[in-house]
């Protein structure tokens, strides 16, 4: 049997597998301020409608999204706001390097 910090790893891998395509990534920020229909979420992406649902299937397997069904349209939402404070840290770890890239880059080329 697992113990609850072995559980919790194979959750997070799972979920950074989830995170691994920029497409979801897209679509989890476009949840950021509520829910939204598949229509809604192609037309905000400009993504086909066959890969809109695809990610959101596989969002929604990881817990990431709830589906909600209201007559004939599916609306979206987070699982978890958290996810997108998560995200937004990450993107600012991410810009940060990139920052701290160039500015390694600018140095080389004033050596030389």
């Amino acid at each position: 049997m697992r113990s609850e910090v072995e559980e919790i790893y194979q959750l997070h891998a799972e979920i950074c597998q989830a995170l691994a395509d920029p497409k979801r990534l897209l679509i989890l920020n476009a949840l950021r301020n509520g829910r939204r229909s598949v229509g809604e979420l192609v037309a905000a992406l400009d993504l086909r409608q066959a890969n809109v649902s695809q990610h959101l299937g596989v969002l929604r397997q990881r817990s990431m999204v709830v589906a909600e069904r209201e007559g004939a349209q599916v609306y979206y939402h987070l699982a978890h706001p958290k996810i997108i404070q998560a995200l937004d840290i990450l993107r600012e770890v991410l810009a940060e390097q990139l920052a701290r890239k160039a500015e390694l880059h600018d140095a080389y080329r004033e050596a030389l």
